[in-house]
């Protein structure tokens, strides 16, 4: 496994982190703490959850699932680097939702319940709050912050004027800011090159990229536990970029990899990518990337890739003179 600091912090995380949305919804409890148990021998450091996960067994679920995890082996707590999210709606509750200091406030305490431990390395915020003013969001992550909760800060899905934003506001207050920022990102959707990716780089922001294959578009293989919904999503997708993804395709058969594991390094070969998300759903799946840092793709290759999935171009010269 390889490290790499979050941003512009002295945090070390291993490039590929490890993504627990599935936990529950689509691999058991038993099956989640195989894949966190195969993750962590292999190297991860680095484990990525959210307080809304949990599909139709009910928001937390995940959480608690990564709870029971580290409660078995208090020893692994030490090692590791736990990050979780704020802003989905919890309840019914029209405060529980969103990024106002009160919702913070006591949904890191449920976090931290669900999670059984005393801090959380990364708070993230789960999506951009148009209502809440980055005076308050600040507010209550200082707050944590001094109360020993939290350590760094997060944003997820943010815009890069609202990253800017942030870390120029916590530069005035004499704050470190946001230290990552998780987007959709993968070779399919490259829209942040053009403003998110760099605001990032300008601010010593590190990139997650979640769904880095696409919802499976760029694995190469039809995933039948998708919902119904999100399986035709997908075939959609395959349909309109049937073209560049048999190119892709065949690239990855002359590199001798498997599609999933080409994706995922063409992301680490990106400047400004801290670590990916991966989100296996079984050991199986887990194991067939873990080989990806270690992935070399060379100039050409790389080019090959641009050729096939065309970069969008930074702001403004992607649609201006």
């Amino acid at each position: 496994m390889q490290y790499r600091q979050l941003g512009s912090s002295a945090l070390k995380v291993s490039t590929l982190c490890l993504g627990t949305m599935n936990f529950g919804p689509r691999a058991n409890e038993a099956e989640s703490l195989e894949i966190l148990n195969t993750a962590v021998d292999a190297g991860i450091n680095f484990i990525d959850t959210a307080n809304q996960y949990g599909g139709d067994l009910g928001v937390g679920t995940t959480e608690r699932i990564v709870g029971k995890w580290l409660s078995e082996n208090k020893a692994r707590r030490d090692n590791l680097v736990i990050a979780t999210k704020v802003y989905e709606p919890m309840s019914d509750d029209i405060n529980d939702r969103g990024l106002s200091a009160r919702h913070i406030q006591m949904a890191c305490e449920a976090s931290l319940k669900r999670l059984g431990i005393d801090h959380i390395d990364l708070y993230q915020m789960h999506h951009f709050d148009r209502l809440a003013p980055v005076e308050e969001t600040w507010q209550a992550m200082e707050r944590l912050i001094a109360q020993g909760k939290i350590t760094y800060v997060g944003s997820s899905n943010f815009p890069g004027w609202a990253i800017a934003r942030a870390n120029e506001r916590a530069m005035s207050r004499g704050r470190l800011g946001l230290i990552s920022e998780q987007s959709l990102y993968n070779l399919v959707e490259r829209r942040i090159e053009m403003e998110v990716l760099p605001a990032c780089r300008a601010y010593g922001v590190g990139l997650i990229p979640w769904s880095p294959l696409a919802g499976g578009l760029l694995a190469g293989e039809n995933d039948r536990t998708q919902s119904r919904r999100k399986a035709a999503s997908i075939e959609n997708a395959r349909t309109e970029h049937a073209g560049q993804l048999r190119r892709f395709f065949e690239l990855c058969a002359e590199l001798e990899e498997i599609p999933s594991a080409v994706a995922l390094s063409w992301l680490l070969h990106r400047p400004g990518i801290s670590a990916t998300i991966i989100g296996p759903g079984n050991v199986e799946q887990l194991g067939s990337v873990l080989h990806v840092p270690e992935i070399r793709l060379n100039d050409q290759t790389l080019e090959r890739l641009d050729a096939i999935f065309p970069q969008c171009g930074e702001a403004p010269e992607a649609y201006a003179w």
